[in-house]
């Protein structure tokens, strides 16, 4: 069975967006694995964060309560979505795995991210994550994964908004979310 999606591009747009997604939808349609696929995506992305016209003024509203994500493209082929993310001070994921690879940078401010190694269950020991690596990405910094192998955190330690795009290879507009598992494991920090 063959399902389509619809196309999804915010309500507004600037000729910037436009032209990042353009630039996307042409490196996606190389077809090539999926960590390659995210490398490509952040050399397209990368000249664009920062910029003062990449977003519109409602595209980068915060939420109070938590994170906001901003859905502004979803390609109509389900091949990748385009997102914001706009964080308050202290706002974080959960530790979270993804639904396919993604590529993210920040445009505005901050984020910190801890990436976990989940160590199986043995017949002596329950299933737990290892942090491996905590990273500062300050504004411009880009980073691209694919599954298995991607389990993070992400979080604003500044004292402003920080605001990132990710593009997912996945349709957004339908599935809601990039987030395949939530981890509620004993992690070591």
């Amino acid at each position: 069975m063959t399902t389509t999606s619809t196309a999804y591009t915010a309500a507004r747009t600037t000729a910037r967006l436009d032209a990042l997604v353009a630039s996307v939808r042409e490196a996606v349609g190389q077809g090539l694995p999926p960590d390659l696929t995210a490398y490509l995506v952040g050399e397209r992305l990368a000249p664009h964060l920062g910029s003062a016209d990449l977003l519109t003024p409602e595209q980068q509203e915060p939420d109070p309560s938590c994170y906001r994500q901003h859905l502004l493209h979803a390609e109509r082929d389900g091949s990748f979505s385009v997102v914001a993310l706009v964080w308050l001070p202290g706002q974080q994921t959960s530790v979270h795995d993804h639904v396919s690879w993604c590529t993210t940078g920040v445009h505005v401010g901050e984020e910190r991210e801890r990436r976990y190694r989940l160590v199986p269950a043995t017949e002596g020991a329950r299933a737990h994550l290892v942090a491996t690596e905590d990273v500062i990405n300050p504004q411009g910094a880009v980073c691209g994964f694919a599954p298995p192998g991607d389990i993070h955190r992400v979080w604003n330690a500044c004292d402003d908004v920080a605001i990132s795009l990710h593009v997912y290879g996945a349709d957004i507009s339908r599935i809601g979310s990039s987030v395949r598992r939530v981890y509620e494991l004993p992690a070591d920090r």
